[in-house]
């Protein structure tokens, strides 16, 4: 066998683990958000349009980029509590809903 056969094997095996592992012991149903699904879009459409690399690579770019907003409004909405710590006491502000 060709080596870059084995790296490929060895990686579709190791992610076929992660994903498997991931199934059975993520017991809490989390589902996309809209900004998450609109990028997975635009990362998808690049496997159509993947003949011209500038639309392709362009469509990876934005799905990115969307991604990443993503991120960090859920970082920024999930934060309901803000401690911080001062000589030995944990002061808490709790979020307003």
């Amino acid at each position: 066998m060709n080596s870059s056969i084995t790296y490929i094997a060895f990686a579709v095996v190791v992610l076929a683990v992660i994903a498997i592992l991931t199934f059975f012991l993520n017991k809490k149903e989390k589902r996309l958000s809209k900004l998450a699904g609109f990028s997975f879009v635009f990362v998808i459409a690049e496997i159509i349009f993947r003949d011209n690399r500038f639309i392709g690579y362009s469509l990876i770019g934005i799905g990115v980029i969307i991604a990443v907003i993503d991120m960090i409004k859920k970082i920024k909405t999930n934060s309901k509590i803000i401690t911080f710590y001062t000589r030995g006491t944990i002061h808490a502000k709790p979020a307003e809903f």
